[in-house]
């Protein structure tokens, strides 16, 4: 087993930008939570699935906060929880990615019926939630987690570098799961997107109307390019990390490297604002009542001024005609 690389120093304004992706995170995690608590017609079964993916961002981004803002020198208490929730949070948030995509999959290309996927949900929450409870748990308990002097992470607490069999914990407690993800993702989405197209091409042989088939065209178009980034933005989020995994059981010097400390910083905690992005800011349905919720707190201070009584805001007919039309099984990559 190679010996332990020096330890990776890190500068105020390294620590300054992992804080900031680690707050834009649990606020992107926190508005995709909010917005699931206060449309309750946006809780599709893909939906209900983002809120726990949130949920473990949420938890990852904190733990994540804390740990940078700590900036350990060696294993505490503090810093062994910290390693537990962040393990935990991370390997969950890996679990819930897949299932979504596995959802979507079945959903779309296999037309599974809703007995199965209300089922399917269940075995979803016991293996999202309990493998990586079961692994942080025995990790802790033989004593795995601690100070791991920021070569594989930025400066939280992950694997103890000095523990003899850190790889094997290093795989099992995230990086197993990482490079199945790497592999899983584009394989579903890849399937899901070439099923969309057939559907397509086989809908416009009965369109004979050009109109028609250009805007069945457009919507296609926008849900294929949606498709297309979640598993992209995922590796590219995720894979400094891989890299700064590699170097380190090399042995490398690199692995200290400013840009990548920095580029594995952003990508393990901006993980809860990217899917913030994709499935609030990017949704045609979210944003349009999100932007009325934000107008209509805008238009208070003039409904109460003294020219006369207030009026309750008109309610967006954007938003109206946007909760009219969309479909019961409304899925988060659309």
């Amino acid at each position: 087993m190679l010996s332990p690389a020096p330890p990776t120093e890190l500068v105020p304004s390294e620590r300054a930008v992992v804080l900031l992706s680690c707050a834009l995170s649990a606020l992107g995690s926190g508005l995709l939570v909010a917005t699931h608590a206060l449309w309750p017609d946006l809780r599709s079964r893909a939906r209900r699935l983002l809120l726990f993916l949130s949920l473990a961002d949420l938890l990852s981004a904190a733990s994540y906060f804390y740990g940078v803002l700590q900036d350990f020198a060696g294993t505490s208490w503090d810093c062994v929880l910290q390693g537990a929730l962040s393990t935990f949070a991370n390997t969950s948030s890996f679990f819930w990615t897949v299932a979504i995509a596995l959802y979507l999959y079945l959903s779309i290309v296999r037309a599974a019926r809703e007995p199965r996927t209300g089922s399917l949900l269940w075995a979803f929450h016991v293996v999202s939630w309990g493998v990586p409870l079961v692994i942080t748990v025995a990790a802790v308990a033989l004593k795995k987690i601690g100070y791991d002097a920021s070569d594989v992470s930025v400066g939280w607490c992950w694997i103890d570098l000095e523990a003899e069999d850190r790889v094997l914990w290093m795989l099992l407690t995230g990086k197993l799961w990482e490079m199945l993800a790497y592999v899983t993702l584009p394989v579903l989405y890849f399937l899901i997107r070439k099923h969309i197209n057939r559907a397509h091409e086989a809908l416009l042989e009965y369109r004979p109307i050009l109109s028609e088939a250009h805007r069945l065209q457009r919507h296609t178009s926008v849900a294929d390019k949606k498709l297309i980034l979640i598993p992209l933005i995922f590796i590219c989020l995720r894979v400094w990390s891989t890299v700064r995994f590699v170097l380190t059981l090399c042995g490398s010097p690199a692995v200290r490297s400013p840009v990548l400390v920095v580029l594995h910083g952003i990508g393990n905690t901006f993980q809860g604002g990217a899917n913030c992005i994709m499935f609030a800011l990017c949704t045609q349905a979210v944003r349009t009542r999100l932007f009325s919720v934000c107008c209509c707190c805008c238009s208070q201070p003039s409904a109460e001024s003294p020219a006369g009584p207030p009026r309750p805001p008109a309610p967006s007919k954007t938003g109206e005609s946007q909760g009219s039309r969309r479909a019961p099984d409304e899925r988060p990559s659309t």
